[in-house]
């Protein structure tokens, strides 16, 4: 069986693999920009507590991802769990540094003459600070998405969901007629996904960064 007579064969089961595969990396983006933008507000006035959070952030990107899942195994077990934990911790550094980043590198007169308007701190932060520190945030997101695409794949060693699954039977049935077919599926259905992650990100950059800030 050539590849394309695989796809066909096997298109029902790719899908919603590639499904589930998109699902639980978005969800994990989500939690991840929420939590590293929260620490980005909190650590960028100080820049010790802006190096701790990076230094911490990127001590979990050294652990690597099978050892991550093994050790969550035990505690959450299979599954969904161990993958959503692994694949947030995982997405935190870029969001994070780039928060920090971009937190810092607002200009302080802007931030004094809203000031002198009368907004309050958390306006100024909400108002002012985040949406022009926005395009440094996007990269960092884009950033984590791309690492966990790969990653994510390691999840089906923890029998998690997504195209990882794919690869994996593909190794562990090598000398088979279809173990290319379903490692090249699982690999080129990960790179597709995050070609199209990414081509969305761009667009929401378009539609959410002012052109003047893009200037």
């Amino acid at each position: 069986m050539n590849f394309w007579d695989y796809l066909g064969a096997r298109h029902e089961q790719l899908l919603t693999d590639a499904y589930q595969h998109a699902s639980a990396v978005f969800q994990c983006m989500v939690v991840a920009t929420l939590i590293g933008v929260l620490i980005g507000v909190v650590t960028y006035r100080s820049d010790w507590a802006g190096n701790l959070a990076t230094t911490a952030t990127s001590t979990i990107l050294t652990v690597p991802s099978l050892a991550m899942i093994g050790l969550l195994i035990p505690i959450v077990g299979l599954g969904v769990p161990p993958t959503v934990i692994s694949l947030t911790l995982y997405g935190l550094l870029p969001i994070v540094r780039n928060a920090i980043v971009g937190l810092r590198g607002v200009d302080p007169s802007l931030v004094d003459a809203a000031r002198g308007i009368g907004m309050s701190r958390v306006m100024r932060l909400l108002r002012v600070e985040l949406p022009l520190a926005w395009p440094p945030i996007l990269t960092g997101i884009r950033v984590s998405t791309q690492m966990l695409m790969g990653i994510a794949a390691i999840a089906a060693y923890a029998s998690g969901p997504g195209l990882g699954n794919e690869i994996f039977r593909g190794i562990a049935s090598l000398g088979s007629r279809n173990a290319l077919n379903q490692v090249l599926a699982g690999t080129l259905g990960i790179i597709v996904l995050a070609l199209l992650f990414d081509a969305a990100y761009v667009l929401l950059g378009r539609l959410t960064i002012s052109r003047g800030i893009r200037a």
